[in-house]
């Protein structure tokens, strides 16, 4: 069982377990393309959450479990590029500390 409190890479671990039991051995493309997928979920669920048009008679989901759905992918397609995707965020986030963010008025 996962911890709620788990770190990312026990998330990773926890992902590759599922995958290998479940026998999920996509390629990285085809993981890529299905994470493609879960984001258009995710906006439609937003979408219905926020008030916008969506068509009724599609499947709507939940924003959580479609968010869900979009880490179990993105976890996924760390493990298939051999990123430790904890450690990748954190040398992002060092680079763009050193940024300037500008919004335009």
């Amino acid at each position: 069982m996962l911890s709620a409190r788990a770190s990312i890479s026990e998330l990773q671990a926890y992902v590759a377990e599922v995958e290998k039991k479940r026998g999920f051995n996509e390629s990285v493309v085809e993981k890529c393309l299905l994470l493609g997928e879960e984001v258009g979920e995710l906006f439609k669920a937003v979408r219905a959450i926020s008030g916008l048009g969506v068509d009724p008679k599609s499947h709507i989901g939940h924003v959580g479990e479609e968010l869900a759905d979009v880490m179990f992918y993105l976890l996924a397609i760390a493990n298939r590029c051999g990123v430790d995707l904890g450690n990748a965020m954190e040398k992002k986030d060092e680079r763009n500390s050193s940024r300037v963010w500008e919004r335009n008025s």
